[in-house]
């Protein structure tokens, strides 16, 4: 991963998460995709609320998985709707995405 660019996914779990904890409740969720099992991917998970991680919190929460922010990077917002066959109405979420590295420059 020595100098390769990563993806930062955040969303809204919109019925809570089953890991990497059990939350009961809706929750934000970020994960930073790599290569491999998706089950061993770097995961922060706020608690039980709808409201948006700060910047600085997302800030943060990359920092605690070992991954900053590229130099320039934005978070980018794009919206999407929930699965029919979800358990409650469809509706719009919102899904934030940026370009990270590990924060030493190496792997994470």
């Amino acid at each position: 991963m020595n100098g390769r660019t990563l993806r930062a996914r955040l969303g809204l779990r919109c019925c809570g998460t089953t890991a990497p904890q059990r939350t009961t409740g809706p929750c934000w969720q970020m994960f930073v995709a790599m290569t491999g099992r998706v089950s061993d991917w770097p995961v922060h998970t706020w608690p039980t609320s709808t409201e948006i991680p700060s910047i600085n919190e997302r800030e943060a929460a990359l920092a605690s998985l070992g991954f900053v922010l590229v130099d320039g990077a934005e978070w980018e917002w794009t919206e999407d709707t929930g699965p029919e066959y979800h358990p409650h109405p469809v509706r719009v979420s919102l899904i934030a995405a940026a370009e990270v590295r590990p924060s030493d420059g190496g792997a994470a």
